[in-house]
């Protein structure tokens, strides 16, 4: 099989990758140690792998890692660390809207790049931003909550 380089951005650092032509971003993504980027479905239904490319959401299972050259892409390792959490993360968490943990970064991505758009989202919105996201834990309640949260904290409200 094929191997071309590619050059990204991810999570703020400059990057050259050797993929093969045909490797989904997801399986480059982990096998370049980004680990929150999770495998669920593999066909693009459950948003579990959702990433952030030039801040819009897009399932890492479903695109091709040669798609992404020249690209920005983000994953949960470059919005917080667990001494430094993103409010996003502090939110969810504070909120209750962590069970399992294996669908939570994809969910994550797909509220933050909703955040980037609009600081003061409603629940529609969220619901909206969200909903390729499945959660089988949560019933989403506390998600949405969570979100809310971190939309005010991030606007500087108490």
């Amino acid at each position: 099989m094929e191997n071309v380089k590619i050059k990204v951005e991810i999570n703020g650092e400059n990057k050259i990758w050797e993929v093969p032509v045909n490797e989904k971003l997801l399986d480059t993504l982990r096998r370049y140690g980004y680990k929150s980027v999770k495998k669920g479905c593999g066909e693009g239904t459950c948003g579990t792998c959702t990433v952030l490319i030039n801040n819009t959401p897009v399932n890492s299972c479903i695109i091709f890692s040669v798609s992404v050259d020249g690209c920005k892409i983000m994953t949960v390792e470059g919005l917080g660390t667990v001494n430094n959490p993103h409010p996003l993360q502090s939110s969810i968490v504070e909120a209750g809207g962590v069970q399992c943990g294996y669908c939570t970064p994809g969910f994550l991505m797909s509220a933050y790049a909703l955040l980037l758009k609009n600081p003061s989202p409603g629940i529609d919105d969220i619901r909206r931003a969200t909903d390729g996201n499945l959660c089988r834990c949560t019933g989403y309640v506390k998600r949405v909550e969570g979100v809310l949260l971190a939309a005010k904290k991030m606007r500087g409200e108490k």
